[in-house]
């Protein structure tokens, strides 16, 4: 790079990726269960038939960070003092 005696340096452009941005929509889906029943008595018994539900869990991460930036000349602190 050559700077000509002026106050002023330009340094070519440095020409980042493109960058993709990403909305997140959501939306409320409907499932209905249909849980189909029948009883039979024979002599008097009855079938009793009970159902179960197991549901199991998981957790996602979000990880976020900033980035900060100051006026030329300037730092943040614990740099700036």
């Amino acid at each position: 790079m050559h700077c000509p005696k002026r106050p002023d340096c330009v340094m070519p452009p440095v020409v980042h990726p493109t960058k993709t941005c990403v909305n997140h929509t959501f939306s409320n889906t409907v499932v209905p269960h249909i849980h189909p029943q029948h009883n039979v008595t024979v002599n008097h018994q009855n079938y009793q038939h009970n159902h179960y539900f197991p549901q199991s869990q998981s957790v996602a991460q979000e990880v976020t960070n900033q980035q900060n930036f100051y006026p030329p000349g300037s730092a943040p602190y614990p740099y700036g003092r």
